[in-house]
């Protein structure tokens, strides 16, 4: 049983008028104040860690400085959230300017990457044991300290590493705003193109899609025969030659994994580290950029978030990671897809929402639902990412190009336009309005090249002009 606080304070009184001026008075602190530590991902030689402060007292927090210590032959990486200051395996965590303060029952929490297996041993946040309680003491001495001057030389310090960690996803050569269009590998009724005829306004193109094979994980990819069929013959080779193309136009190039009736499935370590390996074995055989995870009958966050860490890990930071979640996945921060944003949201590029095939859904006034095919809809859906703790740049609209391309949610591109101005200028609203601007909202996704191209191009010769615009 822990003594009552006016008990301790009245020790700690009559400790310092025993023993005079010799000892020194140990500084206030907030007994009610707790951090939580869980490990979000684990792969094994790495994993994902996030602490959560919790404010459980009666007064406000006004600065946190969270101090942890990491075994021998475990690293930090990247980390998001707080500011870092690390002496050996002694790591300093503090609040950024914007979550310092923890009013009474809030939360605040920060995460990082770690290369290693070990985990973070004595936290203490402020000062105190991380669980609550007291601070540490250390008996006051029974002699005097030594009169002996300091050295005039300073003890030495671990030095910094030469290059800090970053704390924000390499942008893999895209631009701060950019058009993504998806590129059929099928034949259907849209138009059929080589991969070479995808229009220059595309800044990022995802190519649909990477199929499952029987092997839990595993990715295959090949020149559909219906498509070269249509194309009058188009082998692997053109397509890989047409990848090139596209790079020497300064376009990147993506692998989607999935679609309606995709199957590829990563429910397990195993299946993990086969999803890394053959994506890898693709990206290196036909000059991918990245992958786009387009997966619309579920997934295992945990797991998905560790085959996308490892195939970084093979590809390097340069990967472009993309996501296109139907709109239901993206409501609650805690579902599959939008927990799997969150908790890779260090090495994300984007999230291109399909905001189409979905009815009326609430936006993040959850006061409301919106219909779909309006500027409301677009902006106060997105604005549950944005507010969830996805950044700005990692937001991207994705919509139809046009008649054909969806069932519901086909919208006018100026539509789209007049959601991009709301969401980074506050401009063109409808009724409802974002709480605040995110001028830098990532860019618009349409489904597809194709049935854009069999349109008329309008949804790429409309957004994409309108994107430059954008601050």
């Amino acid at each position: 049983m822990k003594p009552a606080r006016s008990l301790v304070l009245s020790l700690v009184t009559a400790l310092a008028a025993t023993l005079g001026p010799a000892w020194v008075a140990l500084p206030a602190f907030a007994a009610e104040a707790t951090a939580s530590f869980v490990k979000t991902a684990d792969w094994g030689s790495g994993w994902e860690g996030r602490y959560t402060i919790t404010n459980g007292g009666g007064s406000t927090i006004n600065g946190w400085s969270l101090v942890f210590d990491l075994p021998s032959g475990t690293t930090l990486g990247s980390y998001w959230d707080a500011t870092l200051s690390a002496a050996g395996q002694r790591q300093t965590f503090t609040n950024r300017s914007w979550n310092g303060t923890v009013a009474p029952g809030a939360s605040v929490s920060f995460g990082f990457l770690a290369s290693g297996s070990g985990s973070p041993t004595g936290c203490q946040l402020n000062g105190v044991p991380c669980g609550g309680g007291t601070p540490p003491t250390t008996p006051p001495p029974t002699t005097p300290p030594p009169t002996t001057p300091p050295p005039t030389t300073p003890p030495p310090t671990t030095p910094p590493p030469t290059t800090p960690p970053p704390t924000d996803p390499p942008t893999g050569g895209l631009p701060k705003h950019l058009l993504t269009g998806y590129w059929h590998n099928f034949d259907n009724p849209a138009v059929e193109l080589r991969l070479r005829d995808v229009p220059t306004a595309y800044d990022l193109v995802a190519v649909a899609f990477a199929e499952a094979t029987t092997t839990p994980g595993a990715l295959t990819f090949g020149i559909d025969p219906g498509l070269s069929a249509a194309l009058g013959g188009y082998t692997d080779a053109d397509f890989t030659a047409d990848v090139r193309t596209l790079h020497s136009r300064g376009q990147r190039v993506i692998l989607s994994v999935g679609g309606e009736a995709g199957r590829v499935t990563v429910n397990d370590a195993a299946s993990a580290t086969v999803f890394a390996d053959t994506a890898a074995a693709l990206i290196a055989r036909y000059g991918f950029d990245g992958i786009d995870i387009d997966l619309e009958n579920g997934l295992n966050p945990t797991y998905m978030a560790q085959a996308l860490r490892a195939l970084r890990a093979k590809v390097g930071p340069d990967l472009i990671i993309a996501m296109a979640p139907q709109t239901i996945d993206m409501q609650n921060p805690a579902g599959g897809y939008f927990k799997l944003a969150l908790d890779i949201r260090d090495i994300l590029t984007v999230v291109n929402t399909q905001f189409y095939n979905s009815g009326a859904m609430l936006g993040c006034d959850q006061n409301a639902a919106y219909g779909q095919g309006t500027v409301n809809f677009l902006v106060a859906l997105a604005c549950i990412q944005l507010e969830a703790g996805l950044r700005p740049d990692q937001v991207g609209l994705g919509l139809p190009a046009g008649p054909g391309a969806a069932g519901g949610g086909i919208v006018a591109p100026s539509v789209v336009n007049a959601a991009l101005d709301c969401l980074a200028r506050g401009t063109n609203c409808g009724s409802f309005r974002p709480p605040r601007t995110y001028p830098g909202i990532r860019g618009a996704m349409t489904w597809s090249v194709n049935w854009d191209v069999s349109n008329g191009n309008g949804f790429a010769s409309t957004v994409a002009p309108h994107l430059d615009t954008l601050p």
